[in-house]
């Protein structure tokens, strides 16, 4: 018998999300359920999934929030939004979090199943595209599965998962500035909120690891009243 594909439903509306599920289940797939933001990235962090669908106004952590810490984590799964919210600004909104698709309620079942199916297949025929496993800057090589930076020749610097969360994170969105707040919610967490000199600490140690001039950056940048950025042109 084939596998079933998996899909994580985030929705805090109870009989909406027992709704969904049973037509889901239905139409052969797994479902797996969260009604709030911390859960839903408990069970997203234990799982493998081929579809992400979220509510966007969700308890805890609202979607977009999750959808932002998920697109750390895993670039290719599809995540699609459910929400009431129907402006134009909120589907920019979610397009940017990294959403492949936005559904407006009330929706018909009907058409929420077939863009399902379309996202569904449209991931497994990008499951061979590779995840961001190592990333080079110069002469060093982040190997990001490892919490490892290898030089060229051939010793390594550990790095601590902060580090690498922040690496990825200023490496996935390289040339554009990253907000204090969004490093706050996808490296941190929401558990503890660091000061801005914290970051500044970060970014001063990966210009110690990088930089061939520390005090005249050419990768690591920090832009005064918005963030961080990192720049190369890879």
């Amino acid at each position: 018998m084939a596998t079933k594909q998996r899909i994580l439903l985030v929705e805090d509306e109870e009989h909406l999300l027992e709704a969904i599920k049973l037509n889901l289940e239905l139409e052969g797939y797994k479902v797996t359920t969260a009604n709030d933001g911390k859960k839903a990235l408990k069970v997203f962090k234990e799982e493998r999934f081929n579809l992400i669908i979220l509510d966007v106004m969700l308890p805890e952590i609202d979607g977009f929030q999750v959808a932002e810490t998920i697109r750390l984590e895993n670039t290719e799964v599809p995540i699609m939004f459910l929400t009431a919210k129907n402006t134009s600004e909120d589907k920019v909104t979610g397009l940017k979090k990294g959403a492949d698709d936005y559904l407006v309620k009330p929706f018909n079942l009907e058409e929420l199943i077939l863009r399902v199916n379309n996202l569904v297949k449209r991931g497994l025929s990008g499951e061979e595209k590779k995840e961001l496993n190592t990333y080079k800057i110069g002469d060093k090589t982040i190997y990001f599965n490892s919490f490892e930076l290898r030089n060229e020749d051939g010793s390594v610097t550990p790095l601590t998962k902060k580090e690498t969360m922040l690496l990825k994170l200023l490496i996935e969105r390289r040339n554009e500035a990253v907000s204090r707040e969004q490093i706050l919610e996808t490296v941190w967490n929401y558990d503890v909120y660091p000061s801005t000199r914290t970051i500044d600490n970060f970014i001063l140690t990966f210009r110690k690891y990088f930089e061939p001039d520390q005090k005249n950056p050419v990768y690591f940048h920090s832009i005064r009243g918005v963030g961080y950025k990192f720049t190369d042109n890879h």
